[in-house]
């Protein structure tokens, strides 16, 4: 055999560095280890089990797995790339530790299996943690919107005073927002939870294993039923990257506005110096800058489920190397979207909020043009007629400076004479708001059963 290589018994030359360097992964799935041996602890216990080794044999290979866990653990294992890979380092090690009999682990196993369920239990690890960490910035939100629920401010549409809402409200959209991504990634759980250990290379095996057996070793509740789907299944991992390439939309556009409020023309809230940085050469800058990292670090998430996309598009059955390319993109994404959740989290829990800002934009403005219009149509006028008539006020509001509560009543009655003293009630912002009572709306009320609902959601997750 002219290669070291385990696979390299049909092989005449070596492989050149360039290309060992090239087609290594052991660079990034090495974050993997502790999975690839909880794997490879489940498959020799079943080999063990189904009498495809010796029970000595058996026993030689789960001490040296459990003795290279502990060296794992106290970051004691050295990983190299002439092993490529984290299956090959781990094997080499254990041959290293207790001789040939190590080879006999590899039994009825290809990497193709064994590569799917390292991801598969990595992956399935860690998506509690994200979900955790969403909770956690819920939970801000609620607890934030609680203190707010009878602040005023501008609700938009087009960046524009659209009418006025309470900023409680405004943060429970953000929750509701939250919670889809919540149902999300636990439905990525049911996919994730999938065994493909015992699929071999593409084809099972002629061996009498019991792939029962390692699911639920391994805690898998459900086992691919066709083998090729087990070894060329990334759909998991799709679901994972557009999850987070959601969430982290829901991120940015929450960032978006952050870094608006916080700007001296909104002057809405102000943030933090912990998550706030200054200027190397203006004195007054007090910059936003952990919204704007995360804003921008959606991009890179939105291009790992695009590159991933990509890879898979045209991919025949079953395994291809190519599939080499799903673990960094996804390992960097679980690294991208916790931090983000962490510090959003905390910059909104700290952040003040300008409540006579926010309440004042309300009434130096034309946001209760809807209010009068409403009124109107109570009065009788057809609704598209007194939008016109509220139109125009609006225009010669814009004008004259007169904003429409402080048009005067015989101006009013010009439009109709028994228009009286109540529009003026009407016309008031935080009336406005009060007066939107029906479900989901913006009204005290409703803002309180939204809170009580998120509260309950909270409780029961």
């Amino acid at each position: 055999m002219a290669t070291n290589k385990p696979w390299g018994g049909r092989f005449q030359e070596n492989s050149s560095w360039a290309t060992d360097e090239f087609g290594a992964s052991i660079g990034f799935d090495q974050l993997m280890a502790n999975e690839d041996i909880e794997g490879s602890l489940a498959h020799v216990e079943m080999l063990r089990d189904t009498k495809i080794i010796s029970a000595q044999d058996a026993a030689t290979i789960i001490t040296g797995l459990k003795h290279l866990q502990t060296k794992l653990q106290n970051g004691q294992l050295q990983f190299t790339v002439a092993n490529e890979d984290i299956h090959m380092n781990i094997e080499a090690l254990l041959t290293k530790e207790i001789g040939p009999v190590a080879g006999k682990l590899h039994t009825a196993r290809s990497r193709n299996d064994q590569v799917a369920t390292d991801f598969h239990l990595y992956l399935r690890k860690r998506l509690p943690k994200v979900i955790h960490e969403i909770r956690h910035l819920q939970d801000v939100l609620v607890t934030k919107a609680q203190k707010h629920v009878e602040t005023i401010m501008p609700g938009y549409t087009h960046l524009q005073h659209a009418q006025p809402i309470s900023y409680g409200h405004y943060l429970m959209a953000y929750f509701f927002m939250f919670q889809r991504d919540v149902e999300r990634f636990n439905f990525n759980k049911k996919h994730t939870d999938i065994s493909p250990l015992g699929a071999a290379a593409l084809a099972g095996t002629t061996f009498p294993i019991d792939r029962r057996q390692t699911a639920k070793k391994l805690g898998f509740k459900k086992i691919y039923s066709n083998s090729i789907d087990a070894v060329s299944d990334r759909d998991f991992v799709l679901e994972f990257l557009s999850n987070a390439a959601i969430l982290m939309l829901h991120l940015s556009r929450l960032s978006e506005e952050i870094i608006l409020w916080s700007s001296y023309e909104f002057n809405y809230l102000e943030l933090s110096d912990q998550y706030t940085t200054g200027s190397s050469i203006m004195p007054q800058k007090k910059n936003p800058d952990m919204a704007e990292l995360i804003r921008g670090k959606s991009g890179r998430v939105f291009g790992h489920l695009m590159s991933l996309l990509t890879v898979i598009k045209a991919l025949p059955l079953a395994y291809n190397k190519d599939l080499q390319e799903d673990k960094e993109g996804t390992f960097d994404t679980l690294k991208t979207i916790i931090p983000c959740l962490k510090i959003m989290s905390e910059m909104i829990a700290t952040a003040k909020i300008k409540t006579q800002t926010m309440q004042q934009a309300t009434t130096d403005d034309f946001s209760n043009a809807t209010e009068l219009a409403d009124y109107l149509a109570t009065k009788g006028i057809p609704f598209r007629q007194a939008h016109a008539i509220v139109g125009k006020l609006v225009l010669k509001g814009l004008k004259t400076g007169v904003n429409l509560q402080d048009i005067p009543l015989a101006e009013y009655q010009k439009i109709m004479p028994d228009i009286g003293t109540e529009i003026y009630h009407d016309l008031q912002a935080r009336i406005a708001v009060q007066r939107r009572q029906s479900l989901g709306g913006t009204s005290f009320q409703q803002v309180r059963q939204q809170i009580a609902e998120a509260q309950q959601i909270l409780k029961n997750s």
